[in-house]
């Protein structure tokens, strides 16, 4: 009999669940088989029920076997950025509208929505303004860097990279969405926590742009908004420097 973990909906939306289990399946069905997923067993509003994960600590080969996987799956092509549906990042509402343009989706999805829900109306007000002076700019760096849409995890911290007794790794909590492949790798550096092996076997398949370590600060002020949100002061730091370096753009 396959064990199975129970994941409870304690966040004010009903849909969070249902969001996560289609995260999951298109997961599933674009990484190679030796990345694992959880298979999902039942959904709804309450509960999502899903394969037991038997954690045990991860190994370089393991690693290497992430980034290898992952960067198959973003080798793929998709036909727009954006999303079949809006989703969660966290705690936080994900908006995918779709596009043609990343730079668009980027700034209008991502950065000016995280402004959008900031409370305190000083610093939301100082973020639109640094954003709106580099936005025509911003815009156009990232429509000329990226080379297609590609299916993303979208939440790729050290926490949603999970290993097993057996020997294979796990990817949980996706929050995807098609967009450039590099916000996934920004964000495996925000916390750090992945070995080298990983991004030896992401680069083996697929290298880094050139343009990577500028768009890693642009993606990951995303995240610290997000976080600055959601968890308070201890994050307003990153994201000022954060429009500090979309300054030097």
């Amino acid at each position: 009999m396959v064990s199975t973990y129970t994941k409870l909906n304690h966040t004010a939306y009903p849909d969070t669940l249902y969001r996560e289990a289609n995260g999951l399946r298109w997961l599933a069905r674009y990484l190679p088989e030796d990345i694992r997923v959880p298979q999902v067993l039942e959904v709804d509003e309450r509960k999502l029920v899903m394969t037991e994960i038997r954690r045990h600590h991860c190994g370089p080969e393991q690693w290497r076997r992430l980034g290898e996987g992952l960067a198959a799956m973003h080798r793929i092509a998709r036909d727009y950025y954006g999303f079949e549906e809006d989703n969660y990042i966290g705690l936080s509402p994900q908006v995918n509208q779709s596009t043609g343009s990343w730079g668009h989706f980027f700034l209008q999805h991502r950065l000016r929505y995280q402004i959008s829900r900031v409370r305190d109306d000083y610093i939301r007000g100082e973020f639109e303004g640094r954003l709106e002076r580099v936005s025509r700019k911003l815009e156009a760096f990232l429509d000329g860097h990226c080379e297609q849409p590609s299916l993303v995890h979208g939440d790729l911290w050290h926490g949603n990279c999970l290993c097993d007794d057996d020997g294979d790794i796990w990817l949980i909590d996706p929050a995807v969405y098609f967009g450039d492949r590099e916000v996934d790798i920004a964000m495996t550096q925000m916390f750090a926590g992945f070995a080298p092996t990983f991004y030896q076997g992401y680069e083996s398949v697929l290298p880094l742009s050139e343009q990577y370590p500028v768009k890693r600060n642009i993606y990951n002020l995303y995240h610290f908004l997000n976080h600055y949100n959601l968890f308070g002061d201890a994050y307003l730091p990153a994201c000022q420097e954060g429009f500090t370096l979309l300054g030097d753009l």
